[in-house]
């Protein structure tokens, strides 16, 4: 049958609207089936908690997520319930009375999407024979010591026993789509295809296994993916057989999507499959959102972060914070993966610059990755007890002060200033004074480590020598454990913090998305990417000039890492000229892209890949028109106003104010003229999308061209 059309999605602001023909959902059944299903283990759980709210408005009931049970996580996070289907509940019945346990229920997410949980341990008595039967359908063994690969033998295997107790039951009608994510999910794909389960597979890589392998093994890895021999480098890792799963899952799905087009580049290499569909990831752009109150909220926690910079730096605190900006990266510890390396060479050079520059500017960057620690650090602690101290002090003396003050008023006098303190007042004053006193730098980390002498950031900063002196215009804090509003030292959410940071600055080297500088985007905070991270390839792809928007993209892929470096530092450097007045004209920028980053725009592309894999599996149903198989593409404009560079806004009088009155700039006219000067829609073509990725490398390639000779100074300056 047709693919009936219904009305069209709403427009975001300033993006086009979606022609998708929409599916008969009431004759279909969905399930999501992912390891991550109420099980937090990595960003995979992100994309699937934010996801679940647009899905269940488009499907209803007709929604069911598949994970593994854990019993805290299903007394934690389900509502245990009764399924409303009857032959989902015969399906499970089927198992249940065999010897395995499942478990019904609403996921208390937003959206409460339905979720059926397999329990592994209970069903791990069948492990030899499923074994068995995964090598008689694709020849692929599993060693009995990978205790993560026959979890997932186990898990896939009850999916694909309840998938076949559920099509039995269904007959012909309602028809399922199942939606793989990742290898460890699979499993349950491989074995549904090998069974001929009459299901419309749809299968999702976030990052290729053995790219995953190589980048942490520091390979020259996006130079060389024609040239690696895939079945020797996984076979040297020891995960060959967890690769040929992948890889299976791969090529028996109708539908194979990844979540950015590097990583389709990447996955055709590795996997040897060209992606039919690129499936971004979103957020949920409501939760962040703050309308016009953003920038208030980045004054609010500044204010907080402001604090705790007080007490760290206390003794050495001769800068002014009024005009300090705070950078950080945030994420796992993968030191050389999310650009760590990078991000510390390129700080000294920061250093180095502006102090020859004799700049005001003093910047304080944060690096909270987890690492190994045993507790906080006495020096941090005595810190923060120190500022409040004198916080107390201080009170105490204005109350004095202040009471004085009023009483002589009411008597009708002019008081005497230096009566009006007296002594002891001066003592206690001067006691605070040399209670701040410091004899030492302030410590570069916030807790003691386990592995001080090996670890990578703290080795690197002896390396580059930025040991918070009083010289230095570039001051780190490491706080390896991520933020808590319960932490003696830094009390703020991880949220809180984002909004009151000035840059987040994420160089990744291996990034197949990159959540970090995307809830930056609609928090309203500019970031730095790559163009090796989705983000970024998603952002040039789709955004005119990122920078102006408050995106800018390091190339990494076709310069040396000393000119990406140079690169990244004259980003920072550039940021730093930058007044207060046009950091706050680019945060209206920034914050004025998160409609691309919104589920509601890209959840689109998810409904794509449904309609692909139901017009592959059933033919005869469901048709699409071959030229609409690929989404509709867009790019914002520039910016209609002049940009905020300091290079082009320089002033005719050299002394300026950050309070400088100019009437030149109106966010919300220039947001209008971005609105209207969206570029027209255009659809690409069946041959234009299978080279999709070649084609977005060459005009890659010519735009870093461009680029490269607007940073030949600062390399120039930097090598001199």
């Amino acid at each position: 049958m047709r693919l009936s059309r219904s009305l069209s999605i709403t427009s975001l602001s300033g993006l086009p609207l979606w022609e998708e023909e929409s599916l008969p959902v009431q004759d279909l059944l969905l399930f999501e089936v992912s390891w991550e299903v109420t099980n937090k283990v990595g960003g995979i759980y992100t994309v699937i908690q934010t996801k679940a709210k647009i899905t269940v408005d488009e499907w209803g009931e007709n929604y069911i997520m598949m994970g593994p049970y854990y019993e805290h996580n299903f007394k934690t996070q389900v509502e245990k319930c009764e399924p409303p289907n009857q032959a989902i509940k015969a399906a499970m019945d089927s198992l249940n009375n065999n010897g395995c346990q499942v478990h019904f229920g609403r996921w208390l997410i937003e959206g409460s999407p339905y979720v059926i949980l397999f329990d592994i341990g209970a069903a791990a008595w069948n492990l030899d024979r499923w074994k068995g039967d995964l090598w008689n359908a694709c020849s692929i063994g599993l060693p009995y010591h990978d205790r993560e690969a026959n979890d997932s033998l186990i898990f896939g295997s009850l999916v694909a026993w309840f998938f076949k107790e559920l099509t039995d039951q269904l007959q012909d009608k309602p028809n399922v789509i199942a939606h793989f994510h990742e290898w460890q999910a699979g499993t349950g794909l491989v074995l549904s295809r090998s069974r001929k389960i009459p299901l419309a597979t749809v299968f999702t890589t976030h990052a290729t296994l053995l790219g995953r392998y190589l980048c942490a093994g520091n390979a020259d890895f996006y130079n060389n993916l024609d040239k690696f021999n895939i079945d020797q480098e996984a076979g040297e890792r020891q995960i060959y057989h967890r690769y040929c799963l992948e890889r299976a899952a791969v090529h028996c799905a109708h539908v194979f999507t990844t979540v950015s087009q590097i990583t389709a580049v990447e996955a055709n290499h590795m996997l040897h499959r060209q992606p039919d569909v690129v499936t971004p990831n979103g957020l949920n752009v409501r939760k962040f959102s703050a309308m016009h109150e953003f920038q208030n909220l980045h004054s609010m926690n500044k204010a907080k972060i402001q604090e705790f910079v007080r007490g760290h730096f206390y003794g050495h605190l001769d800068f002014n914070l009024e005009k300090t900006l705070f950078f950080f990266i945030a994420g796992r510890y993968e030191f050389s993966n999310k650009g760590a390396d990078l991000f510390l060479e390129s700080l000294s050079r920061l250093n180095y610059l502006l102090r020859v520059h004799k700049s005001d500017v003093t910047v304080v960057v944060f690096f909270i990755m987890p690492a190994k620690t045993n507790n906080f650090n006495v020096e941090s602690l005595k810190g923060q007890a120190v500022r409040k101290q004198l916080w107390d002090t201080a009170q105490s003396v204005k109350e004095k002060f202040g009471k004085r003050l009023y009483e002589s008023l009411l008597r009708g006098e002019i008081p005497d200033m230096s009566k009006i303190l007296d002594r002891d007042d001066f003592t206690i004053m001067k006691r605070a004074i040399y209670a701040t006193q410091r004899h030492t730098f302030p410590p570069v980390t916030t807790h003691n480590m386990l592995d001080d002498s090996t670890d990578p950031i703290l080795s690197n900063i002896r390396r580059i020598g930025l040991f918070n002196g009083r010289n230095d215009r570039v001051k780190i804090v490491f706080h390896p454990e991520f933020l808590s509003s319960t932490s003696p030292l830094l009390p703020m959410d991880y949220e809180e913090f984002v909004r009151g940071c000035h840059l987040g600055v994420f160089p990744s080297y291996y990034e197949p998305w990159g959540y970090t500088p995307g809830e930056c985007t609609v928090m309203g905070i500019p970031s730095v990417t790559t163009n090796l991270s989705g983000f970024g390839c998603f952002m040039e792809e789709h955004v005119s000039d990122p920078s102006e928007y408050g995106i800018y993209i390091v190339d990494r892929r076709f310069r040396s890492a000393d000119e990406s470096c140079n690169q990244l530092t004259q980003f920072l450097f550039s940021f730093c000229q930058q007044s207060r007045r046009q950091r706050i004209i680019q945060r209206n920028r920034t914050e004025r892209l998160s409609d691309l980053l919104d589920w509601r725009y890209l959840g689109r592309f998810y409904m794509h890949a449904r309609h692909l894999a139901l017009s592959r599996s059933f033919p005869g149903k469901f048709k699409m028109d071959h030229l609409n198989l690929a989404p509709v593409s867009f790019r914002y404009p520039r910016p209609a106003s002049v940009p905020p560079s300091p290079s082009a806004s320089l002033h005719s009088t050299p002394h300026h104010s950050d309070e400088e009155d100019d009437d030149t700039y109106d966010e919300e006219e220039e947001a209008e003229k971005d609105r209207q000067n969206i570029k027209a829609p255009f659809t690409l073509g069946a041959e234009h999308a299978r080279r999709a990725g070649y084609t977005y490398i060459c005009k890659l390639g010519c735009f870093l061209e461009l680029q490269k000779r607007n940073f030949h100074s600062c390399a120039l300056l930097i090598a001199n």
